[in-house]
């Protein structure tokens, strides 16, 4: 059985912006197992401007998942 795919709400985007808006970044991360990024801040920029595109369209949520992730990974290490 296909899983149900979410759709965000731009409400949803700027709230996670704002939270993105409030931290310091490290300057690289290991985002998950398969990924690394060497400038987290570039990275994260380039995964809003997707975000904002591409929001309403549930087959295109990838950048929002991955920008989750690295809130995830930041609040789990206090960073």
């Amino acid at each position: 059985m296909a899983q149900e795919k979410k759709k965000y709400t731009l409400e949803e985007i700027d709230a996670l912006k704002a939270w993105f808006d409030q931290q310091k970044l490290p300057e690289s991360m290991q985002i998950t197992s398969s990924a690394f990024s060497p400038d987290l801040k570039e990275t994260v920029a380039h995964l809003f401007e997707q975000a904002y595109d591409c929001y309403e369209n549930p087959k295109m949520t990838g950048s929002i998942r991955i920008l989750e992730i690295i809130k995830n990974n930041l609040e789990k290490n206090n960073i």
